[in-house]
């Protein structure tokens, strides 16, 4: 099949090789791919993301970093087939998206990230029919490759149970804290304060439903604000990814508040920690979504309860893709570029 190729610290198209379902393995034909931060940075950093993996035991341990890799999570395909004694709990022909993770020999790997379980750069991938969610036919296929952002965004919401009368707080305006701010309005929370460096990025939280935008180069996100009813913001989602974020969070939010870190930073963090006791503060480090998280994101879209269109530029074929990835940190690129796989 074509993909977008990792391999060699490099991101080339080319010819891979076509994956063989086992059982419990949807094979599916991609329509859709989203380009992600994460896959930016671990073109950058794959060796880093391994290496700490391998020592804690965690999810990116297992990547053989010596073979070639077909990245992309953010997904929406058809079902072409199933693996032999798989249960096929959706017919052929259907289209869906999933939690990217795979049972394989090797135990749960990553869709997009092992180099045995494709991702969505490439014409075909494996899901795991434990994990598979329908998408209705008649949903924009662009905006069905939004389903598993969103989803992040949901999860992360929701981990800083934001109580009644307690202000948000969302500090970066990428995809993550879009997200973060869509699903908390979805959750029936107001108001929501935004801080991000770039204009166009504060233009789109609005949009996605924050009732108040910061430029932290002229005011302090968590300074007490009259338009808040004289009131500073509570709960903190950090969504940048940048070391020394956390340190700052602590230092500027009010005792007692709560954080949560969904930014994907490699770099180590320092936190003055008597200062975080002394405010009581806590601290949640966000994980990726549930299935849960993505039924609710997909219901949103499909009920135009959030309208993610403003997220997108102009679509591209497998040849754009390596150069979209360079350019995922400049906030004047669109906050989501989708790749079709049947475009070279």
């Amino acid at each position: 099949m074509r993909a977008a190729i990792f391999e060699n610290g490099r991101v080339q198209v080319g010819e891979f090789p076509e994956p063989v379902p086992g059982k419990g393995h949807a094979l599916v034909r991609t329509h859709r791919c989203g380009l992600c931060a994460s896959d930016a940075h671990f073109i950058v950093s794959a060796s880093t993301v391994v290496e700490r993996s391998r020592k804690t035991g965690g999810a990116y341990g297992g990547i053989d970093l010596a073979k070639p890799i077909v990245m992309g999570h953010e997904f929406v395909g058809e079902i072409l087939d199933y693996g032999p004694g798989s249960r096929r709990p959706l017919p052929t022909g259907t289209r869906v998206t999933a939690v990217p993770a795979l049972q394989t020999r090797h135990g749960l790997s990553i869709v997009g990230y092992y180099p045995e379980c494709p991702g969505g750069y490439g014409e075909y991938m494996l899901l795991d029919e434990d994990l598979l969610l329908e998408v209705p036919r008649d949903l924009d296929l662009e905006l069905a490759a939004l389903i598993e952002p969103l989803a992040v965004g949901v999860e992360h919401a929701r981990a800083g149970e934001v109580r009644e009368g307690e202000i948000p707080l969302v500090i970066g305006c990428g995809a993550i804290g879009l997200g973060v701010i869509a699903a908390l309005r979805l959750l029936g929370i107001a108001p929501i304060v935004a801080s991000d460096f770039d204009p166009a990025r504060r233009e789109l939280a609005l949009a996605m439903g924050a009732e108040v935008v910061v430029d932290p180069r002229e005011t302090s996100p968590y300074q007490i604000r009259d338009d808040l009813g004289d009131r500073a913001p509570t709960v903190v989602y950090e969504c940048v990814g940048k070391a020394g974020m956390l340190s700052q969070i602590v230092d500027g939010i009010a005792p007692g508040g709560r954080i949560v870190m969904g930014g994907y930073c490699l770099d180590p963090e320092q936190v003055y920690v008597p200062t975080a006791q002394e405010k009581r503060l806590r601290v949640h480090f966000a994980g990726g979504e549930t299935p849960d998280d993505m039924i609710a994101a997909r219901d949103a879209i499909v009920a135009g309860s959030v309208d993610l269109r403003l997220w997108l530029g102009d679509g591209i074929g497998l040849s754009g893709v390596a150069d979209s990835l360079t350019r995922m940190s400049d906030p004047a690129s669109p906050v989501r570029t989708v790749v079709d796989p049947s475009r070279e």
